[in-house]
Formats: structure tokens, sequence, C-alpha cells
């Protein structure tokens, strides 16, 4: 009935599938759970326990294939028709995480997101920033989600039909440099798939640290940038790229950029702080979009 789908990349996720299981053997659904290991080097002796679970299984590739050719090959190992995508870093909060997606099962052709959540309790100071996008940007309510339902999907913890994952699956043609998400939002937009949300969240466990949550934001405003380039999204979809193109209309682009580059080392040092702000996170990856040639 529920094949659960899990790309792992050196992450101990026994946490994970151990609550998994747990919650399916109450719930008395037919399951499988499948984790594929992109090629980690670290936590796979613990990782291969898994395999003496019931209806679970842990392989590691051979080589790295990268998020959207992982998450396309597990869709395809899966043996039932509804699949659920968890990251490896998540956790659910409720012990009725897997009845409540099970409830949301029908024939309908559609795309289930349960959000996620942060824990409250703040991180170190050497993470604080991706702990506040997170918190602010990320851990959403129904209502707010449902605003922009396409974009507030986040493929960290989703249901979708396999019939539905054979028109809209992950591109892997794309750079391997983040907004794999956001191109596969903008799909089942243009195939009128209805993405509905619903509270059942997950907590996002892996909180990397501010210099590498700012590096990974660097790389997904140059993902952005090719998406827009190459035509796969529109420009309007994400405000990023809409905001530059408004810049860029009134010729502002180069004077902005200039401005950029004079002020990028304080932007730089107030996000590597331990107080970053939010609107100085969007300064600088708008003014980093501006020093971007195609």
């Amino acid at each position: 009935m529920l094949s659960i789908l899990i790309p792992v990349y050196n992450y101990d996720v026994c946490s994970l599938i151990t609550e998994l299981h747990k919650q399916c053997l109450q719930s008395g659904i037919e399951f499988e759970i499948i984790c594929l290991d992109d090629a980690s080097s670290q936590f796979l002796t613990e990782n291969q326990k898994l395999n003496q679970l019931t209806n679970s299984s842990y392989a590691i590739l051979d080589k790295n294939i990268g998020r959207s050719a992982i998450r396309n090959l597990l869709a395809q190992k899966a043996n039932f028709e509804d699949l659920l995508f968890l990251d490896a870093d998540t956790l659910p909060i409720h012990s009725n995480f897997i009845t409540n997606y099970i409830l949301q099962i029908n024939k309908d052709e559609k795309v289930i997101y349960g959000g996620i959540q942060y824990q409250k309790e703040e991180p170190t100071k050497s993470e604080i920033l991706r702990w506040i996008y997170g918190k602010s940007r990320e851990a959403l309510s129904v209502e707010k989600r449902q605003i922009s339902p396409y974009l507030s999907l986040l493929t960290l913890n989703f249901l979708i039909k396999k019939s539905i994952f054979k028109k809209v699956f992950f591109n892997e043609e794309i750079p391997n440099l983040r907004h794999e998400d956001t191109l596969f939002s903008f799909e089942l937009k243009q195939n009128k798939i209805e993405v509905i949300h619903i509270e059942n969240p997950v907590y996002h466990l892996g909180i990397e640290s501010s210099k590498t949550f700012l590096k990974k934001s660097e790389e997904s405003v140059i993902g952005l940038k090719y998406l827009v380039d190459e035509k796969l999204i529109g420009v309007e979809y994400v405000k990023l790229s809409y905001y530059y193109q408004i810049v860029k209309k009134y010729k502002l682009s180069l004077f902005l950029e200039k401005l950029f580059l004079i002020f990028k080392s304080s932007l730089k040092k107030n996000l590597l702080s331990d107080n970053p702000s939010l609107f100085i996170f969007d300064l600088y990856r708008l003014g980093y979009y501006f020093t971007l040639k195609k």
C-alpha cells in the first residue's frame, strides 16, 4: 500500500527508520521502506542494521548520482502506488504521522505535503543562520503554505502517486546546484497537479553551519539563474529572479552589482555573526544574482 522512500548521504537514519517502521506496524498497513545511500563514506555500518527490520532495505550505490537521480531511482524501485518521500535528516513529530498520510490516500491525483518544523532550542551560534531561516521561511502553518501552494512544497516530506511521478519527476539534466524542488513544483503546477497542504510535520534535524548554508545559498542562486536562463521555469515564479528582472528592466543591475561587491564583506560578516538578519540575507542573494553572467 505504501512505499516510504529515503535518499541517504552521510547521515545516520536509524532513528528515523525505526520510528517509521514502528508506526507502519501499528497502523497494520502493507508497506515497504527503501533507503538508497548515494555512495556515502559515513554511518554505513550503523545504517546497514536496518536490513534486519521487516519490509525494510538499505543499499549503497557504487557512485554518487545526485539528489534528483536518486529520488527517481527510489520511485522506480517502489512496489506500491503511493510514495512517501522523506529526507534522511528528518524525524516525525507525532506518533500518528503515518496514519495521517494514510487517511489522505484515495484515487485522486494529488500531492500531499505535511510540512516541517525546527526544534525550539537554539542550535550553536555557528548554525544560527540556518535555524533562523528555517523557522521563518520554511516552518510555515498550513494557512501560510496555502497562499503559494506550489512554492511552499519542500520535497523532504511529501506523498505522491507513482502515476503522477511518471509524468512529473526530478530533472536529472540540470546541474546539481539545488532548486530541483523548485523545478519539480513548477512542473506540477504546469501539469495542473493539485498540491494539498496538511498539518503532518517532521522535524528538520540536519542544520549545517552558517558558513556552509551561505555557500549552499550561493549555489542555489546559481541553480535558480540556470533554470530561468534555460526557460525551465518562469522568471516570475521565484521572488529572487522576479526582483532581478525588475532591476534589469530599469537598467540598474550594473550599479547594484558594483554596490554589492563593495559591501559584500560587510553583509557576509552579519550573516556569519551570532545575530544574522534575514533582510540582509535576501539582499546578499539578490546582489549575488547580479554578479552572475549568462
